[in-house]
């Protein structure tokens, strides 16, 4: 019996010393980060399993409680899908009215996700971008072959006012803003949550922009293969970018105007790896690109890149 104790007391120092040194190493970012904006933009997976967005609000919760000021963007397709899927609706995103549109995002997605980050305190608010003109909706994005879409396209974003998310952050709370608005006829539109949380990082000064989607981070090949670019600088990617298709255009596009407007560094994870966003933050390891300020230097696709260990194969792109 002692010895049994003796092993569970040693399997216990053991689990305790782990911690501690998981904290001792978070101390440098801490310090370094303390009382920074960080503008997420929550998509894909995290928004659709139930436990990679649990997983989330805890890691939104712990920036909160560390003394970060976080932000959380959100509004994609992928939000949407599902339910028009359950009510039977096959047309398309962008074929659906936008009252319909903007139910699914506020009043449901929103909702559960405010949910989730006030079970760790009274933290969360959501709004949208029609509140206070937090965000007024820019022109409207058309398809490859520049035909426009119907009522539910992405738009662009005009311009943001920060005012409200600006107050609620000094306020202690974590806003959550959907990326719907309206244009300055007054039309309701959903805007591009990438375009929409680059420009509230630029409006409000971030420290970082983090962009979270099913993605192991810009391929070097943009056709198949696993090696991913691990850093990029803003020279780079500006030479890059003409290349870039659909898919990876409007988050690179995203981090490009965000650094132009001086935040200090934009990543995009992967957001299929549970707490992916505190590895990014206290530890470093950014599971995915980071793009951070610089003129261009050597190829990204050539010997800088790094093959990425991948994501859990249980959720799916």
């Amino acid at each position: 019996m002692d010895g049994g104790m003796a092993v569970a007391d040693d399997g216990v120092r053991r689990a305790t010393a782990a911690k501690a040194h998981a904290l001792i190493e978070a101390l440098p970012w801490l310090q370094r980060l303390h009382g920074s904006t960080i503008v997420i933009r929550a998509g894909g997976s995290t928004m659709t399993d139930e436990t990679l967005k649990r997983a989330f609000a805890q890691d939104v919760a712990f920036l909160r409680c560390a003394g970060l000021g976080p932000v959380v963007v959100h509004g994609d397709e992928s939000e949407v899908k599902a339910h028009l899927t359950g009510l039977g609706r096959d047309s398309g995103l962008t074929a659906e009215p936008m009252d319909l549109v903007r139910m699914v995002i506020t009043g449901r997605a929103q909702r559960e996700l405010v949910g989730l980050l006030n079970r760790h305190g009274p933290f969360a608010i959501g709004l949208t971008g029609e509140d206070a003109h937090t965000i007024t909706a820019g022109a409207r994005r058309a398809t490859a072959d520049g035909e426009p879409l119907g009522p539910g396209a992405v738009h662009d974003v005009g311009e943001v006012n920060a005012d409200v998310v600006q107050a609620l952050l000094d306020n202690g709370r974590i806003p959550v803003v959907s990326s719907i608005a309206r244009s300055t006829n007054g039309d309701i539109c959903r805007v591009s949550p990438d375009a929409a949380a680059a420009a509230l990082a630029a409006a409000l000064r971030a420290e970082r922009l983090v962009l979270l989607s099913d993605t192991e981070g810009l391929p070097t090949n943009r056709l198949h293969g696993r090696s991913v670019i691990g850093l990029l600088t803003t020279g780079e990617l500006e030479h890059l970018l003409p290349e870039l298709g659909n898919t990876w255009r409007p988050p690179m596009e995203a981090c490009l105007r965000a650094l132009r407007s001086g935040v200090g560094r934009a990543r995009v994870l992967d957001g299929r790896v549970p707490h992916v966003l505190l590895h990014e933050v206290f530890a470093g390891e950014a599971l995915g690109t980071t793009v951070r300020p610089g003129t261009t230097g050597s190829d990204p696709r050539g010997p800088g890149t790094k093959q990425h260990p991948g994501a859990p194969l249980s959720h799916s792109m």
